[in-house]
């Protein structure tokens, strides 16, 4: 026979096995949401198969969400999440007769993003400038605390808690003013935001952001570098290297200063090069380091010395090396080389070089005589050498200090040969020529050695003569008088002239004529020459 179960025991045992009804909320009793963030409450039941849900606030405010339900599940999902839904939701589920419910409690943050660095570039050394933090959209504002680290150091910090906290996000600055030095180029400058609200679970919690920072300044610490050496001999090839300290990098300029004082720009590169270095390539050359950034430039220089024995030497005179006597000339020379070279006049003086007090190769003659003229040196010297020019200085000098002497006396008989000597002081030698005043006025002898000589003389060789001597640096004249005195016929000649033409009267009566012609035409004209005595003193 079969045992029979009681009823009872029937539903005791269908209540045990059955699953209780039981309900959850997720996340559990409260979140921290981020303001315009999403954010979904689930609400779960368990041990009931068709549950009905429901959502509300506490203080019956509107969700500020959409709820959706499904099965044993209900979301209620806040997209985005708003100053709406900082609540405490309450989520109730029926099953049957029975009711579960549970809440959760919303707390609102802002902390979306990193700060924003800005600085007020460029940065330039040496002035002011700002750095400011900027920490956007935070909420809660006044639990925010701001810190600046450069290089590793924390000039700056800043708390917000005694600003008044509104219900809505808010940007958040800190200003950092500093002067900027060299050395702050490459330092990272790091901006760290932290919002360290201990009762309520989010991250992050800090944000920072880091920028490197650029520091503009001008060129410093330029310096050239010159190889083999800023002395060198001639031929050579120099290099010369300018380097400069900028941000940014400086662009080179090389220049070289004339006589002038004027600079004469040559290239733009760090490196200048000089090949076969002449003389004409020493002087001061220039670096210039220019930044257009900051609007500044450094100079530097650096001379550089070619060194040559003296070369293109030259004496001249001025004005010319033929001067009258009493000009003024000056003896110069000129002479190039490096080390400087030492320039030494001196006149020869027979077998000795005298050495004349000159300044700069210069020597000045105010008013010139004959003692003046010869042959004058110019020596040129330095260290590697010397060199030497020579130069003949001509004076001329007029005719002077003339002497005419007449032999044997300025009044002679007539047939009788008179001499005339011309002596003179004159540089080049001089011309000299005799002239008759009058009636003639005209030249009778040239001489080059001032004597003249009248042969036979005649009554008609009585008068003023005109002794010119010239050159071309002047003329001198003397006048001389000469007086021939006619011959007496006495008496007692007559006889043996009667005799001698008696005698000759036996020859033909054309040669007694031609001896009576000749006679007569010598006695009338006289006859001239010019001597070989000795020439003018000159």
């Amino acid at each position: 026979m079969a045992r029979t179960v009681p009823s009872v025991t029937v539903l005791f045992l269908m209540f045990m096995t059955a699953k209780a009804f039981e309900l959850e909320i997720i996340p559990a009793v409260k979140v921290a949401a981020q303001i315009g963030g999403k954010l979904m409450l689930i609400c779960r039941t368990s041990g009931c198969e068709s549950p009905v849900f429901s959502w509300r606030t506490q203080l019956d405010s509107p969700l500020g969400g959409t709820v959706s339900n499904e099965g044993s599940t209900s979301n209620l999902t806040m997209n985005p999440v708003t100053f709406e839904n900082d609540h405490a939701y309450l989520c109730s589920a029926h099953c049957g007769s029975e009711k579960k419910e549970k809440g959760i409690k919303v707390e609102l943050y802002s902390f979306p993003s990193d700060p924003v660095i800005m600085i007020s570039k460029p940065l330039y050394a040496g002035e002011k400038s700002s750095i400011i933090c900027k920490i956007p959209n935070v909420y809660p504002a006044d639990r925010l605390v701001i810190q600046l680290q450069k290089g590793g150091e924390l000039p700056s910090r800043k708390e917000f808690y005694d600003d008044p906290s509104d219900k809505t996000t808010e940007t958040k600055w800190m200003w950092y003013h500093f002067t900027p030095t060299i050395e702050d180029t490459g330092k990272e400058i790091t901006c760290m935001a932290e919002l360290p609200i201990a009762e309520m679970e989010f991250e992050p919690k800090k944000r920072q952001t880091s920028e490197k920072l650029i520091v503009s300044f001008g060129p410093q610490n330029t310096a050239i570098t010159v190889s083999p050496n800023a002395t060198v001999g001639v031929g050579s090839t120099v290099v010369l290297y300018c380097m400069s300290e900028s941000n940014p990098p400086a662009k080179i300029l090389w220049g070289k200063r004339q006589d002038d004082k004027s600079v004469w720009h040559i290239m733009e590169n760090h490196t200048l090069t000089i090949p076969h270095a002449q003389l004409s390539d020493s002087g001061l050359y220039i670096c210039e380091a220019i930044n257009a950034a900051v609007n500044k430039t450094q100079r530097t220089t650096v001379s550089i010395s070619i060194q040559v024995p003296p070369k293109d030497t030259m004496l001249l005179a001025f004005p010319s090396d033929a001067v009258k006597e009493g000009d003024s000339v000056t003896i110069s020379c000129t002479s190039t080389g490096n080390p400087a070279v030492h320039i030494v006049l001196k006149k020869k003086m027979g077998d000795v070089d005298q050495v004349l007090d000159s300044e700069g190769g210069n020597y000045t003659i105010d008013r010139t005589q004959m003692e003046h003229a010869g042959v004058y040196k110019c020596e040129s010297r330095n260290e590697l050498g010397q060199q030497f020019q020579n130069i003949t200085l001509n004076v001329k000098v007029p005719p002077q200090n003339t002497t005419v002497l007449i032999y044997p006396s300025e009044s002679v008989n007539e047939g009788v040969n008179v001499t005339i000597t011309c002596t003179t002081y004159s540089n080049p030698p001089p011309e000299i020529i005799l002239k008759k005043v009058y009636p003639y006025n005209k030249t009778i002898l040239s001489s080059k050695n001032g004597t003249f000589t009248l042969y036979n003389v005649t009554r008609n060789d009585t008068g003023k003569y005109l002794v010119n001597v010239s050159n071309e640096a002047g003329t001198d004249i003397e006048v001389i008088e000469i007086a021939v005195i006619g011959r007496t016929v006495e008496p007692e000649y007559v006889k043996p002239v009667i005799i001698v033409l008696s005698c000759l009267s036996v020859l033909t009566i054309p040669a007694v004529a031609v001896l009576v012609y000749l006679s007569r035409k010598a006695k009338i004209n006289g006859s001239y020459h010019v001597a070989n005595a000795p020439g003018p003193k000159v």
